[in-house]
């Protein structure tokens, strides 16, 4: 995979998790659980400053990014906060692919930007319940 073709795939991705996190808010109370809520909000401005990232290092290598879809289906139910969590953690699953993918396909400045965005991502699975491990996006 090139660069470019594995930063856009990162950008599709981070376009998906920014309109799911906003629907997981939307879902879910921040009186009746502050703590999934705060979470929630957190993940949502972390893709969203992602994708805004991804953005800018798609240009700079001379593509225009993916435009978003007009909506996406949220890969659960989400009725009750335990559901909102499950699908929480499968939205982040399917970021941290895409960030083991883009971490192997590029080099200098956007490998270490890469780097990061994995490690965030890994580290927001763990926050949703996933267990650790040891090479995450793989």
């Amino acid at each position: 995979m090139t660069p470019v073709e594995a930063l856009q795939q990162a950008l599709a991705g981070e376009h998906a998790s920014v309109y799911l996190f906003g629907l997981l808010g939307a879902q879910s109370s921040k009186s009746r659980q502050p703590t999934l809520f705060r979470r929630l909000e957190q993940s949502y401005d972390a893709h969203r400053a992602a994708r805004d990232q991804l953005t800018v290092l798609v240009s700079a290598h001379g593509a225009d990014p993916v435009a978003a879809e007009v909506s996406y289906t949220a890969p659960g139910r989400t009725d009750t906060p335990a559901q909102i969590q499950s699908v929480a953690l499968t939205v982040e699953q399917r970021m941290t692919r895409p960030y083991g993918q883009l971490v192997a396909s590029t080099s200098g400045t956007d490998r270490r930007w890469a780097i990061g965005a994995l490690d965030a991502s890994a580290l927001r699975e763990v926050a949703y319940g996933a267990e650790p491990q040891d090479f995450p996006g793989l």
